[in-house]
């Protein structure tokens, strides 16, 4: 995401018994990772060597790739630097493949390489058919897109379709002049009139999501163009078929070139009111000093869905199941299901489920009707869940109490990759990484921050460098200087060490998505709630797949010790349970369905006998 009003931490966006697991069996043997006794009665073999060549990607079944497949996002600038300068780069993600192929990861979603720039970090697109230099070459994403593949790692790629940069070639022509051939691919409007000094008035009260009119003036044409975001930001005149048909071309030059699929940026603003009517006002002022309106007429406009019926139909030509994911910030899951195109699930496969991850508090009873709505009013889609991005504070801090951070992250990993859906992680939320908040402007990057400092303080502290160990720059680059600070808690938050931690973050990780790949109750079981007026724990059943066993997930959401008992008639077996996954210690052993003892804020998974 591209803009600063979608942050989440914003209010008022949106508007028993168990079947035992045999364990060998069900997990290929006895090779499934126990995340070092993490996984009750396993053996403590490391993740890695049970994923080689299993990688999620891998099509199994009937089954689209995505469906199966843990998806992870990647921020270029912060991942790996390869050359000394600063900067991660694409040579840098192709040798931390390895890392990503031991957690199974099954794609990669890449935030914009496109040369660009940089007023807003990439997604302001100068050329949309080529690498920007500080990330490397054409060469270099090819061979990025080749070494993945031999680890069953797809590439997704970020694609902007709401905006170009003001320096993209088609924006430099499109205000050169009125009667430019491209004049009509961008929003341009006359003054709504003029103030008594002369000054043009902007045609409507619409709002920049980064500060100010959204509307800016252009004095060698006498015209205002429109930009949702910063004014380096053009819109693009959706509503122009030449448009369409220019951005659909830069989609198939990287599906021609071999990618799995794209997260489509601010895809709901494609289009705007037509008549231009003012956004109704919902009263105060935002961190920019701007008053805070509604979007009725700027963003989820109906037309929208055409363009993505025509564009899934293009890429379905494709071979191989290429994946369209969209960033969709909605109100409701009633709008999130038409993104999918409803029942004819002709639009995006994956739109993005914005309300369960961001809830951003520890709410059983909300997550519960949260994730069962996803669940339940989708048509029977697939829900892609995300609980982190490069645009929100870290869930380490948004969910975190300060005191049980670890455990509360580990509740948070669980329901991701326990859930029927797609998990979307978040590069370092494997490790736990926090945010970085800077503490003086003057240390700000994010445009956001500078504009917005001190109530909004910018996006910085989510997208340090990743931390890989606890060396210089925690691994991450040679240069002296990185673009952002390393956090602070590298030393002891990094993979090196958490690989060698029994109980670290990253190993619970590595045994979630390994039984999640391994179980066929969580590959393709149904989902149903359980205990559904329990106020502290959130609990639900994975059913067996053709008689097999059953998965229960149960996590606690408060600080108290809370017990539980399971009513397992929904799945019409109820005898007897075996702990598989767990991170309290008293429960490891356990095989009993009433009066389970939850710790606070503790993860427990059982297998049905």
């Amino acid at each position: 995401m591209s803009r600063k009003h979608y942050r989440l931490e914003m209010p008022g966006r949106f508007a028993k018994s168990l079947e035992t697991m045999l364990v060998a069996a069900a997990l290929c043997g006895a090779t499934f990772a126990a995340a070092h006794g993490q996984m009750a009665n396993a053996p403590a073999v490391p993740v890695a060597h049970e994923v080689a060549g299993h990688g999620q990607g891998a099509q199994s079944g009937n089954d689209p790739w995505w469906k199966h497949a843990v998806f992870y996002e990647i921020y270029p600038r912060s991942f790996q630097d390869s050359n000394g300068d600063g900067l991660g780069d694409l040579n840098g993600i192709t040798e931390r493949l390895g890392y990503l192929q031991s957690l199974d990861i099954g794609a990669i979603w890449l935030t914009p390489v496109y040369p660009s720039p940089l007023v807003d970090f990439g997604y302001d697109i100068s050329d949309y058919e080529n690498i920007d230099p500080q990330y490397g070459t054409l060469a270099d994403f090819d061979r990025m897109v080749a070494e993945a593949k031999t680890r069953h790692i797809r590439v997704i790629m970020d694609m902007v379709m709401n905006h170009t940069s003001d320096q993209h070639k088609w924006f430099l022509e499109s205000a050169s002049s009125r009667t430019n051939p491209k004049r009509d691919w961008f929003i341009w409007q006359d003054p709504k009139g003029y103030t008594a000094d002369g000054k043009p008035i902007p045609p409507n009260n619409w709002i920049s999501g980064f500060g100010g009119s959204a509307w800016q003036y252009d004095p060698r044409t006498k015209q205002f163009y429109y930009h949702e975001f910063y004014k380096q930001q053009p819109d693009l005149n959706w509503r122009n078929p030449e448009v369409e048909k220019a951005m659909f071309d830069t989609v198939r030059f990287w599906l021609d070139r071999g990618v799995s699929g794209f997260r489509f940026d601010a895809v709901p603003s494609l289009f705007e009111d037509q008549k231009l009517r003012d956004n109704p006002a919902l009263g105060g002022i935002n961190a920019q000093g701007d008053p805070i309106l509604e979007d009725t007429y700027t963003n989820n406009l109906p037309e929208v869905h055409d363009v993505m019926r025509r564009l899934r139909a293009m890429v379905n030509h494709y071979p191989g199941d290429r994946v369209l994911i969209g960033e969709t910030y909605l109100p409701s899951v009633q709008e999130l299901d038409k993104w999918y195109g409803g029942s004819k699930h002709d639009e995006l496969q994956l739109p993005m489920d914005m309300q369960v991850g961001f809830t951003n508090k520890l709410d059983a009873s909300l997550l519960r009707q949260r994730i069962n709505d996803a669940e339940t009013s989708i048509d029977g889609n697939q829900p892609l869940f995300v609980f982190d991005n490069h645009d929100n504070k870290r869930s380490w801090d948004r969910y975190g109490d300060g005191v049980h951070n670890e455990a509360i992250a580990k509740v948070l990993a669980t329901l991701l990759l326990t859930s029927r859906s797609t998990p979307l992680m978040y590069y370092g939320e494997e490790l736990g990484m926090s945010t970085s908040v800077p503490t003086r402007k003057e240390d700000v990057k994010d445009p956001i921050g500078i504009t917005g400092w001190p109530k909004e303080k910018g996006r910085d502290g989510e997208r340090t460098p990743m931390q890989w160990n606890g060396e210089k720059n925690a691994g991450f680059s040679t240069a002296s200087t990185t673009w952002l600070p390393i956090g602070v808690d590298y030393k002891t938050v990094n993979v090196r060490v958490e690989e060698g931690e029994p109980d670290s973050m990253l190993n619970w990780y590595k045994t979630l998505i390994a039984f999640r790949r391994s179980n066929p109750a969580l590959r393709n079981g149904t989902m149903v709630m359980l205990d559904k007026n329990n106020p502290s724990v959130l609990s639900f059943v994975r059913k067996g797949v053709d008689g097999g066993p059953s998965v229960v997930v149960a996590v606690n959401c408060t600080g108290e010790p809370q017990t539980v008992s399971f009513d397992l008639r929904a799945v019409g077996k109820s005898i007897s349970a075996k702990t598989v996954i767990t991170d309290a210690p008293s429960l490891r052993g356990s095989s009993k369905l009433k009066d389970i003892a939850l710790p606070p804020f503790s993860s427990w998974v059982g297998s049905i006998q």
